[in-house]
Formats: C-alpha cells, sequence, structure tokens
C-alpha cells in the first residue's frame, strides 16, 4: 500500500480510515480527495478539494501510480431522492467516471467500494441472507447496485482488483446531523449524548441494522488485505451488523449514560423519512462475511460507550 487515495475523504469515516492506514502503513502516501475538509486534518495527508465526479479532479487525484482506492464519495440517501441529478451525477457517474481513471494507471489498482444495504427493499424473507437479490427501492439504493456490477465487470476485465462492502447504518456518527436518511440513528444518541434534545423521526419499535464507526474502518481494512482469490464468487459482501430497535437503541444509552439522556429524545414523526427507511432490510444472515473474518458489534452497550470514549465527552 504506497500510494492510496481515499475519495470522500473530509468524512469523519474517510479521515478515520486515513488514520487507521496511517498506523498500519507508516510509509503510506494518502490523499483525500473531497468537497471541503473540517479543520485541524493531519498535514501529513495531502488533501484535495474538487469535485468527485470530475474526470480532470479524478485523474489529477490518482495521478499515474496510485495503489490503492477506497471510494467512500458519496450524496447521501436523503440527499439523493431530493435531488435527483445530483445523486446520479456523484453516484453513478462520478464512480464510472473513478474506475474510467483508474484504468489509466500505470498498473490495475485495489479497490474498496463503500455500498449499503439501501441495495434491497421492497417485498423481502424476515431475514436477508447472501443469495437475496438487490431490489432497491430508492435512488441512493440503486446507484450503489450500479456501482458494485461496475466495480465486478472492471475487476473481471482485469482493469481493477474491487471488492464492494454494503454497509449498515453506521452508528454513533460524531458531527452534525447530515441528508441521510439514517441519520436519525446517531442523532438520538449522539444529540442527547451532548446535553441536547433531539427529534426521532420514527417510531420506537423501527428496526435498524447496525455496524459502528470502529468496525466499519476495520472492515475496510479487512477487505482491503484480503486476497483477490477470497472472493471467488462475488465481489460483494454484506457486512455483519445487529438488529435493534429505536428503543432497544435508546435503552442501552439510558444504561451508560443514565435517564436523563433517554428524555432528550423526542419523538416527532416524519412521514418522508419513515418511508424511506422502511424501504430497508434490518435482520440478516452473514455467514460468507463472517467466514470472511468480518465482525459485527458485541452489543450497543459497547458502541455507546466507545463514542463517548473517542469524542472525548463525558455524559451529562
Amino acid at each position: 500500500m504506497e500510494k492510496v487515495l481515499i475519495t470522500g475523504g473530509g468524512g469523519f469515516l474517510g479521515s478515520r480510515l486515513a488514520q487507521s492506514i496511517k498506523a498500519k502503513h507508516p510509509d503510506a502516501r494518502i490523499t483525500l480527495l473531497d468537497m471541503a475538509f473540517p479543520p485541524g486534518l493531519d498535514p501529513q495527508f495531502t488533501c484535495m478539494a474538487g469535485d468527485v465526479s470530475s474526470p480532470e479532479v479524478l485523474a489529477k487525484a490518482l495521478g499515474t501510480d496510485t495503489d490503492s482506492v477506497f471510494h467512500l464519495a458519496a450524496v447521501v440517501s436523503g440527499g439523493a431522492e431530493a435531488d435527483f441529478d445530483l445523486g446520479y451525477r456523484v453516484n453513478l457517474d462520478g464512480t464510472r467516471n473513478l474506475l474510467e481513471a483508474c484504468r489509466k494507471l500505470s498498473k490495475p489498482a485495489k479497490m474498496v467500494y463503500a455500498s449499503s444495504v439501501a441495495a434491497f427493499g421492497g417485498k423481502l424473507p424476515d431475514v436477508l441472507d447472501d443469495s437475496t437479490t438487490p431490489t432497491p427501492q430508492t435512488s441512493y439504493g440503486t446507484q450503489k447496485v450500479i456501482g458494485e456490477y461496475l466495480v465486478a465487470d472492471w475487476t473481471r476485465k482485469g482493469m481493477l482488483d474491487g471488492r464492494s462492502l454494503r454497509l449498515p447504518t453506521i452508528v454513533v456518527r460524531p458531527g452534525k446531523p447530515n441528508l441521510a436518511a439514517s441519520s436519525f440513528a446517531s442523532g438520538i444518541i449522539r444529540e442527547p449524548l451532548n446535553g441536547v434534545v433531539s427529534e426521532c423521526p420514527v417510531p420506537g419499535d423501527t428496526g435498524v441494522w447496525i455496524l459502528s464507526p470502529k468496525r466499519v474502518v476495520e472492515a475496510f481494512m479487512h477487505a482491503y488485505g484480503l486476497e483477490g482469490s477470497a472472493w471467488p464468487s462475488s465481489r460483494v459482501v454484506n457486512l455483519p451488523g445487529i438488529t435493534l430497535s429505536v428503543r432497544e437503541m435508546i435503552d442501552a444509552m439510558g444504561r451508560v449514560a443514565g435517564k436523563a439522556s433517554v428524555d432528550r429524545v423526542k419523538f416527532v414523526d416524519d412521514a418522508r423519512i419513515q418511508g424511506i427507511v422502511k424501504t430497508w432490510p434490518v435482520r440478516f444472515r452473514t455467514e460468507r462475511a463472517l467466514a470472511m473474518g468480518f465482525k459485527a458489534d458485541g452489543n450497543f452497550d459497547d458502541v455507546v460507550r466507545d463514542y463517548l470514549a473517542t469524542e472525548g465527552i463525558t455524559a451529562k
């Protein structure tokens, strides 16, 4: 892993992934590509601001000698649903343009592509497994599935060594809420732990398939480290997670941080968010991912504790 490009590198997952790569590969030269960057990013990384769907920007970010690409950049679910053209430009055209730019590298790059369980929707079995056919019911899910097929085809043609990860809802995300329909899942934990009231747009019995930021960064690293022979039948894997209802998440927060945090969650129905979230699956059997060495979180109490420790927060 000599020269690395992380698209979406200005986001919290991209920046954490960069730190993880640097810790394991100190000599790696890492470029972060995003529209903007928060202050205080480590100066050992090259930060490049630009449109991740622009062929010119991508060519400059890759150069000719990039060895590894982690493609995290995307217009998130709610944003892609609200702005159809923007979602397709970034999530589909951007992925295709990135793959085209990779064709010009001096040798095929290894790519890890961040997909999503939004690949599934509609009438589904109670528990999905590795044989369940993707049937996305949102523009975001559709764009992600097409990206998976493109990564697989570029790999089949020997132009790339790609592997795609279908991510569960990532909780707890730090920072501010974003346009993802799943943003509430972090908000109902993050805001109360910071002493702020949070509005939950879905009922308490709504189920969510969850993976922590710590585990998803580990998954990116693990996917990268696997040999190509570990992906013989498919270049896509559903990552393992844990299924929880919103109420179970809030109860776990209460056990860790006390009743005051629970009291800061207010249920305020939002039909738009509910319409998107209800299309997403919440229970998986991930036998293939577990056999490949990917791991889920043990329980949500520890996810809450890890968020508090990582962010240096004392529960209020």
